[in-house]
């Protein structure tokens, strides 16, 4: 008897259980792969996208921030509209790693064929041949040259430089290099991260001792942060003052 009550509630939960792992709702765009929606921060599943500090060449040679670029192409194309996404897993940083649509398309692929984001090989295949046609295509970053999303979290000198234009012997060092100039490239973007003398990344919260010190130029040594889960995976450590 009471087997059979546990078995009819289970039923019943079963619809519920399934819509608990979906989040709707008009999002708040944070970058290419990163939106909130309500309370909830989502992580697009099987794609990454340049952070807003990120740098890439364009056709020309000339340094543009493909970062910015790629979130507000994002929020123009379905940033008004509802998207409904379907939960995977949490991530380590605490964000929602999920699949998102909108009006049935699938937002992830519109990123990689529309050359604003990479197929996030290391967890997923699902858009390798969006890629392929972006890159063939010379779409978004393709137009130009850039580091993978990946690598450029981690740069060094040795960092593969991807793209379809011919690049000047200059371009690592762009490429290198960030878009922390003295104004944050969004006003949420308020931590600031630099290299001490031993090329560790520190970075440094508003109400850090030596945050008004640190002054943020276009180099590879500082760069602006919207959080410290993004500090933080970047390989930057919070100061110890």
């Amino acid at each position: 008897m009471l087997k059979n009550l546990v078995f009819a509630l289970a039923v019943l939960l079963l619809p519920a259980m399934a819509n608990a792992a979906d989040v709707s709702g008009i999002p708040k765009i944070h970058d290419g792969d990163q939106v909130l929606i309500g309370r909830t921060r989502i992580r697009m599943a099987g794609i990454d996208a340049p952070g807003l500090d990120q740098l890439c060449l364009d056709p020309k040679g000339e340094r543009w921030t493909c970062g910015v670029a790629a979130r507000d192409e994002l929020a123009r194309h379905v940033g008004n509209k509802s998207w409904n996404c379907h939960l995977l897993r949490i991530d380590r940083f605490g964000r929602s790693v999920a699949k998102c649509e909108v009006d049935g398309e699938d937002v992830q692929q519109w990123m990689v064929k529309s050359g604003w984001a990479l197929a996030y090989v290391q967890f997923s295949h699902a858009y390798d041949e969006d890629q392929k046609a972006a890159r063939a295509a010379k779409l978004g970053m393709w137009q130009g040259a850039f580091i993978a999303p990946w690598d450029w979290r981690v740069r060094n000198k040795k960092t593969a430089i991807l793209g379809t234009a011919k690049v000047p012997a200059s371009a690592i060092a762009i490429l290198l290099a960030s878009a922390s100039g003295p104004v944050a490239p969004s006003p949420e973007c308020t931590i600031k991260g630099n290299v001490n003398r031993s090329g560790v990344c520190i970075y440094h919260k508003p109400t850090s001792r030596w945050y008004a010190k640190i002054k943020m130029t276009i180099s590879k040594g500082t760069r602006w942060f919207c959080s410290v889960q993004e500090a933080e995976e970047a390989g930057c450590r919070e100061t110890r003052r």
